[in-house]
């Protein structure tokens, strides 16, 4: 189990970010296409736990073709300054035994969506620019992720971000702004 703390930077120029990492002397983690399958119950029980969510993420890395199934299970804790989540995962080798397992539970999937995500790391500072598929979340955002809250300013700092374009609202939250379908 691991506690995540991130923010989300919402209208941000991909390419931007990217160069500005670059230029910091950031190093490229991964490039990677997803697919990401949440699950619940008809009751909600998996969103009932904190604003959380049962996730299978097929991650399908672009520079080594290498794919792996992740089981998450995330659970938000707080989100003053930043989120912060727990987070319980798992690799996954069969995800359609997986899902075939959650059906007899009655956990079914919700809602599936795709995107691409760039990954740099910069010091103890995780840099994630993700950009999900028109249905699932129309714009590009950058995920800040960090050890420590104060690594937020500081990250903000470096890229010369606004700090009103940070955000600790969850996809389904921003997903709601924009009147998109719930998950």
């Amino acid at each position: 189990m691991a506690k995540e703390i991130e923010v989300k930077v919402l209208g941000i120029d991909k390419n931007d970010i990217e160069e500005k990492l670059m230029k910091l002397g950031a190093k490229l983690l991964s490039r990677e296409y997803q697919v990401n399958t949440l699950y619940d119950s008809e009751d909600k029980l998996v969103e009932k736990l904190g604003d959380g969510y049962l996730r299978i993420r097929e991650t399908r890395n672009l520079i080594t073709g290498d794919i792996t199934f992740m089981l998450t299970l995330k659970k938000n804790i707080s989100s003053e300054v930043a989120r912060e989540n727990l987070e319980i995962e798992t690799e996954v080798t069969d995800k359609n035994a997986l899902n075939s397992i959650l059906e007899h539970l009655n956990i079914k999937a919700i809602h599936e969506g795709t995107k691409e995500r760039i990954s740099y790391i910069y010091e103890d500072i995780r840099f994630d620019i993700d950009t999900w598929d028109k249905s699932t979340y129309p714009y590009s955002y950058l995920e800040i992720e960090v050890t420590k809250k104060e690594d937020i300013k500081r990250a903000a700092e470096l890229l010369g971000l606004d700090e009103k374009s940070i955000t600790t609202k969850s996809l389904r939250e921003l997903r709601a702004e924009l009147g998109l379908e719930r998950i």
